[in-house]
């Protein structure tokens, strides 16, 4: 980077007031000379005096051939002002350069202090094996290994290796390597293995994203392996990529389609992407390929619900409540048999709820809607004291309580 003259210094070392010209420059750089000679310097400080009068001296120079190649000899005030802004940039820009390689250094420093921590340690024994991958992390690559070391004492006794990686050098327990000899082809099925097995740990502390990069190294060694793609689906899923989770969903579904896991998973994908007609429509694979699942059919009486296919909806729910009746299952029919306009259905599904689950707000309050919309005040009445019991903020259950009280018939007291 060129050097920017500073002027600002400069005229503040003379104590000049734009705008100057060369004379100006020389009768400031006599004056500041007296000043600060070192034969008047007070005893102990000529070198100070002697530093900063060449500092002086320095500036004047740069000043006055500055005022040599202006217009007319005569340095204007705007010319100060616009090379005053040049040095603050490049001093802006020279502290940026500093304070990122600072911060640079002292990453590498933070990088060396965690995995290399041998790094000025001589080994403690001899390498035989030069090349070697970490089963823990085979996205590293294949590392060489440069050293192996002890830790501890007696029984509790720590063999480590440091190895050489792409990403730079780690220190890892001896045990977790597989030395490399490549005369011989790497089996595909040690790769999946591999990799499934650093997936696994990497779901295990919650980072799917990793778990995801890993399982497909997996699934390019084998692509037909069921294990993978389901762990890959679930790995993509969690980590928030719903498209590339719908990928590995029909991947999965085609290699073991005969399976309602995979379409149970696709479901719930197309769900979360807002395809609701795709999630409906591997729903029902699922459901026809595990008929005894009452929550698949559950599943496809909502999803059916959400595309307002009313008897579809019906059908699968009713079926849900002959295998395994669900408080959920239960109000997602009283719901369906309200919009198809059958309140008989909608008051029996309601009532089932309640007895299925006696403390559910939600239950009790749906079924005294749906009894207010029949003759049965006084069971509505009741239906909506109950649901105010188990939850007395809910304004709407309260609402209905206080109309349903005030449409109930007077009755004169016994004379």
């Amino acid at each position: 980077m060129p050097a920017v003259l500073d002027i600002e210094q400069a005229i503040l070392l003379l104590e000049l007031e734009p705008p100057f010209e060369k004379r100006d420059v020389q009768m400031a750089r006599r004056r500041m000379a007296k000043r600060w000679h070192p034969d008047i310097a007070p005893p102990g400080k000529q070198f100070e005096h002697e530093r900063h009068l060449k500092a002086i001296n320095q500036a004047a120079d740069q000043l006055e051939s500055l005022a040599e190649g202006s217009r007319g000899g005569r340095v204007s005030r705007n010319a100060v002002k616009v090379s005053a802004a040049a040095a603050r940039k490049a001093r802006a820009e020279e502290g940026r350069r500093a304070y990122e390689a600072e911060q640079r250094r002292r990453a590498a420093e933070a990088d060396r202090e965690k995995h290399d921590p041998f790094g000025a340690r001589v080994p403690d024994h001899s390498v035989v094996h030069r090349y070697a991958r970490c089963l823990s992390y085979p996205e590293w690559g294949v590392g060489t290994v440069t050293g192996i070391y002890f830790t501890g004492q007696e029984d509790d006794v720590q063999q480590w290796a440091r190895v050489k990686f792409a990403p730079g050098v780690r220190t890892v327990p001896a045990g977790s390597l597989q030395f490399v000899d490549f005369s011989k082809p790497d089996p595909g099925a040690d790769r999946v293995q591999r990799f499934m097995t650093a997936a696994q740990h990497a779901m295990a502390e919650g980072d799917y994203k990793l778990a995801a990069q890993r399982l497909v190294y997996a699934r390019d060694a084998e692509p037909d392996n069921s294990s993978v793609l389901r762990l890959m689906t679930l790995a993509f899923w969690q980590s928030g990529n719903l498209l590339a989770a719908g990928r590995a969903v029909r991947d999965w579904a085609r290699v073991d389609g005969d399976r309602p896991a995979a379409h149970r998973f696709a479901a719930r994908i197309y769900e979360d992407m807002g395809a609701i007609d795709l999630a409906a429509e591997a729903a029902d694979r699922a459901a026809a390929r595990g008929p005894q699942d009452a929550d698949a059919w559950e599943r496809v009486g909502r999803l059916r619900l959400r595309l307002m296919d009313r008897a579809a909806a019906i059908s699968a729910l009713e079926r849900a409540r002959t295998l395994a009746p669900s408080v959920e299952g239960l109000l997602d029919l009283a719901l369906a048999y309200h919009l198809a306009g059958d309140l008989g259905g909608e008051v029996t599904a309601a009532e089932q709820a309640t007895h299925l689950e006696p403390a559910s707000q939600t239950a009790w309050a749906r079924y005294a809607f749906a009894l207010a919309r029949t003759d049965r005040v006084r069971d509505a009445v009741g239906a909506a004291e109950r649901a105010l019991s188990l939850n007395g903020h809910d304004a709407e259950v309260a609402d209905l309580l206080e109309r349903l009280r005030a449409s109930q018939p007077r009755v004169l007291p016994a004379a």
